[in-house]
């Protein structure tokens, strides 16, 4: 088999709330109950998450990003020398034509990065407490792009990072030191997400990095030595998996444009197992960009949506895997929803059971075409 993941059925990560955990989380801004008290709801809700993914026939089983109010500034934070400022501003757009303003916060540089404390593995340990037998927890992180992308040098003061260079050898270290320390604990998959390089397939966006000093194409390269060397101690059996995400929030969207751009450095100069990659409608653009893939890597086709309720039929998804294969080996193929179900705490404008049948899909579409 060409593909190291658990399952051809596979999910990016994150899901909607339930309830208690959104109550909990509110009770805890406001200090009427503690840190701990908060664990104990997410504990309840994740063991209660881990049964139900494995249960509709998943073999990769994430916390859900429970813990999160932001699926990277919860992470980022923690790094010493990072701090967030107010966001930037984005009209977000959506399918039914509406703009959806949002300015998710940007992270600035105000001292040398380092990695203080282990950051997931308190957490990952309780989801591998809960996993059973023949499932694979899979940790899910913030790319280290993220660091520079929003603000670019401007994010970086040139008194603390006098070079560029001494600012990726730093992101490098930290996030090998927290890859380091899951891998210490048995964790064997993280997937690392990265809104930047699908930002980088963008026209607009790549026209106004240009505009911050970026040269789009030796960003993208910049990139995949960063995530390379973030990734440089793994050891040989842990999964290494990225997902390009154009944005995600309350079911709307902020870039488009297909992989063309990105393709070739992406799939060659990233030493990734699996990329995740948006297939959900005409905005990520066609399958043409696989034929740079290279034997011994998978392409998670993201061919069901997350944005909305109304469910893919089966013959529809076949039919687009069978488009993909045109360009690439099918056995180096997979297949997931296009994003995770609710990238910030807000969720996706979709129900519960929406989000359980999108899920059962892929793991029937997967099973009737891998087997």
């Amino acid at each position: 088999m060409n593909c190291k993941l658990p399952s051809r059925a596979d999910h990016v990560g994150s899901f909607l709330r339930p309830r208690e955990v959104l109550e909990a989380r509110q009770h805890k801004t406001a200090e009427n109950i503690s840190h701990e008290e908060l664990r104990k709801v997410e504990d309840a809700a994740i063991a209660e998450l881990v049964s139900w993914q494995q249960g509709l026939g998943l073999k990769a089983i994430t916390d859900g990003e429970f813990r999160r109010f932001f699926f990277h500034t919860d992470f980022l934070l923690q790094l010493a020398g990072v701090e967030e400022r107010g966001g930037l501003a984005k009209a977000f757009k959506n399918d039914a034509g509406k703009d959806v303003s949002f300015a998710p916060p940007v992270m600035v540089v105000t001292g040398k990065i380092a990695h203080q404390r282990p950051i997931q593995l308190a957490d990952y340990q309780y989801l591998a407490s809960q996993v059973g037998e023949g499932f694979t927890p899979k940790v899910t992180i913030p790319s280290p792009s993220m660091l520079h992308f929003r603000a670019g040098r401007s994010g970086i003061p040139e008194d603390i990072y006098p070079t560029m260079d001494e600012f990726y050898a730093d992101v490098a270290a930290a996030y090998r030191a927290e890859v380091d320390s899951l891998a210490a604990a048995g964790c064997r998959y993280i997937q690392m997400d990265d809104t930047n390089l699908a930002y980088l397939c963008d026209d607009e966006q790549r026209a106004h990095a240009a505009a911050r000093g970026m040269d789009p194409d030796a960003t993208t390269r910049q990139y995949a030595r960063l995530i390379n060397d973030s990734f440089a101690s793994a050891p040989a059996d842990m999964i290494k998996a990225i997902h390009l995400c154009r944005g995600n929030f309350r079911s709307s969207w902020a870039a488009e444009g297909g992989y063309e751009p990105v393709a070739e450095i992406m799939f060659n100069e990233l030493d990734i197992d699996a990329f995740f990659l948006e297939y959900d409608d005409p905005r990520s653009g066609d399958f043409a960009p696989l034929r740079f893939l290279p034997k011994g890597k998978t392409v998670v086709l993201g061919l069901v949506t997350t944005k909305l309720g109304e469910l893919e039929t089966k013959d529809d998804v076949k039919r687009r895997i069978e488009e993909a294969a045109k360009f690439t080996d099918i056995d180096q193929l997979a297949l997931s929803p296009q994003c995770g179900f609710a990238s910030t705490v807000h969720g996706n404008d979709i129900t519960t059971e929406q989000q359980a049948a999108k899920i059962r899909l892929c793991v029937e579409v997967a099973e009737e075409v891998w087997g």
